[in-house]
């Protein structure tokens, strides 16, 4: 008997070929066979290619059983709908405008569905259309459409005739670009009897019974999504000769977004000759929602289980109502600095960073309805940027590079806006600063050191010539190590009312607010009390100010005075609705050559460093 046993847990090729070299060497048979020196080589590294296919293989398949390790898309979504969740599709980009007619006449005028309208961007000519049948009624002899949704694309019209004999016939939408946010469903009898009726998305069970008249999608294993109807338990069946009509918008996906001036290219009410003002640019155009998005919803929507209880809930309920969202942090009220209960606050950024428009937050607030729970009022809002600015100092050794100080500062710029772009810009990115720091040191490797100091604006927004109260919340807490400190907070200029002298806002360290103004550059109290800040709350509170007017920024007139904290720590947190984002183009960054690289006899005599603060 052999005493040396195969070993199966390793699938490694030339592992495989050595485990079974030494248990065939073992055996009596082939004691003294030179297995390298013969035919009996390639025997092996057949048996030990196959061995090692069929355990990769295995392997593979293994995780595609998971969802979270399943790589092949179809595979993602199979999993997902297991917990209930239906990806998103691809979406249109979306504008919103208001028309006005002219040379309106008429008690209505009707603008049809699918009115068409064009826009340029990027030198390119884009199509939009509405998704509804409007009719509008003149105000005061004006014959105006108010907040009108344009969807990219084209609207396409598609149909099926229900045939039960046929046992592989499904109800695929062909376009793998089709946005089913647009998608409406309408039964047609027969082809003699043309009542119609129109079925509405399922958005649960409990709501279904054998005569509901629902629909369910789901995406096919080729990325199209497919819609399948009821059984007459859950949601009603339909019957042989039923025709299914499709309606829905096929786009440009992302392409568009941008679209700001449209023009009407076909006619409203039989009138050509309007005005289209923009409300808000076309925003929201995007692929097919992907498979590490699907990884992370689909467990948070299965555990939500159509309700909103939790914070949790609401966020991915939101994620799953209006799949534009590219971040979504919700909170109590409660939580706020002035607490308000019954209610959920839910901030949301949408994918083009435009705020969202009082239509979409409406629609998401009555969407999310059936979901609450009690009295408890969702209520949309937008995010507030808090800006991290930064000032680098950093050093190199001009002997270990060719690279200039320009080109290392460019590089160094890149590589903070690029930490900006894929760490921050969301309610959980957190700014770290031994992050940033690093990043900088390994931009080159000539750069010895870097001494970065990090600072932390708001904006506000004044009501010029009105005595008024500002808070202003950083929510981290502002450096202070002792009463009296130099002053850490400092504002862009402004006047007030009744004084011509320019003024900006400090701290005297012991937590007043003072406004000043310059002298021949000394400072001159105006106001030792006019609001106060919390150093350790990060509050900031500006008593009974009236602003006059407001001095221009960096060259640029501007309705907001900016004011800059140094914080406490130089890790900055975002809380609830705050997104942080890097100011580079406010930041500074100085590249200087080393004069003390190591190895000099003066041993650092005479060497400057930079300042930490």
């Amino acid at each position: 008997m052999a005493g040396n046993k195969l070993v199966v847990a390793d699938f490694d090729f030339d592992n495989v070929k050595s485990n079974l070299k030494s248990f065939l060497q073992d055996q009596p048979e082939f004691s003294d066979y030179n297995f390298e020196g013969s035919g009996f080589a390639v025997l092996l590294d057949t048996l030990a290619y196959n061995t090692h296919y069929l355990g990769f293989n295995a392997n593979m398949l293994a995780n595609e059983l998971y969802l979270d390790s399943a790589d092949i898309r179809k595979n993602v979504v199979s999993l997902a709908k297991m917990l209930g969740y239906t990806p998103t599709s691809a979406k249109s980009p979306l504008a919103n405008v208001d028309i006005t007619i002219n040379n309106g006449s008429g008690a209505t005028v009707t603008m049809n569905k699918g009115t068409s309208f064009t826009s340029i961007v990027d030198n390119v000519n884009y199509q939009f259309v509405t998704n509804q049948e409007i009719i509008m009624t003149p105000q005061n002899g004006v014959y105006k459409f108010s907040g009108v949704d344009l969807y990219e694309g084209s609207l396409v019209n598609f149909r099926y005739t229900v045939d039960s004999t046929d046992v592989d016939q499904r109800f695929i939408i062909p376009s793998v670009n089709a946005d089913t946010n647009t998608l409406k469903i309408t039964i047609q009898n027969s082809i003699t009897d043309t009542t119609q009726n129109t079925y509405t998305l399922a958005s649960g069970l409990k709501s279904l019974n054998s005569t509901s008249k629902a629909y369910f999608l789901q995406e096919s294993d080729t990325g199209r999504f497919e819609v399948y109807f009821g059984d007459d338990v859950i949601g009603k069946k339909l019957s042989d000769g039923n025709i299914v009509i499709m309606e829905y918008i096929v786009g440009n996906r992302e392409e568009a977004n941008g679209c700001s001036s449209f023009s009407l290219s076909s006619s409203v009410g039989g009138f050509t000759n309007v005005s289209v003002t923009t409300n808000s640019a076309a925003q929201g155009g995007s692929g097919p929602e992907s498979k590490d998005s699907i990884r992370f919803n689909a467990p948070l929507q299965y555990t939500s289980q159509d309700r909103a209880v939790t914070t949790t809930d609401y966020e991915t309920l939101v994620k799953s109502i209006y799949p534009n969202a590219t971040s979504i942090s919700a909170w109590g009220g409660e939580d706020d600095e002035t607490p308000i209960y019954g209610v959920v606050k839910i901030a949301v950024k949408g994918q083009s960073g435009v705020p969202l428009t009082n239509a979409t937050k409406l629609d998401i607030v009555t969407k999310l309805k059936s979901y609450n729970v009690a009295s408890v009022r969702p209520e949309i809002i937008d995010p507030i940027i808090t800006s991290v600015v930064l000032v680098v100092n950093a050093k190199f050794d001009k002997n270990s590079t060719t690279k200039t100080a320009e080109t290392l500062k460019s590089e160094i710029t890149t590589a903070i806006s690029n930490y900006n772009l894929n760490t921050l810009t969301a309610f959980d990115g957190v700014f770290r600063y031994s992050k940033i720091t690093g990043l900088i040191d390994n931009v080159d490797n000539s750069i010895l050191s870097n001494i970065t100091t990090v600072k932390i604006r708001k904006t506000f927004t004044p009501t010029l010539n009105s005595s008024t109260k500002y808070d202003v919340y950083f929510r981290n807490a502002i450096y202070n190590p002792h009463s009296g400190h130099e002053s850490v907070l400092s504002s862009t200029g402004f006047k007030i009312s009744g004084n011509t002298n320019e003024m900006f806002l400090d701290d005297d360290g012991m937590g007043n607010v003072r406004v000043y103004y310059l002298v021949s550059g000394i400072k001159t109290v105006q106001n030792a009390t006019q609001g106060t800040i919390d150093y350790s709350t990060g509050q900031v509170t500006l008593n009974s100010l009236s602003v006059a007017s407001i001095s221009d920024i960096s060259g640029s007139a501007t309705t907001n005075i900016e004011v800059t904290v140094s914080p406490k720590s130089n890790d900055v947190v975002p809380v609830r609705d705050q997104i942080l984002e890097i100011d580079v183009a406010n930041s500074i960054v100085n590249v200087n050559e080393d004069t003390f690289v190591g190895g000099s006899s003066e041993a650092g005599v005479g060497y400057t460093t930079s300042s930490s603060y």
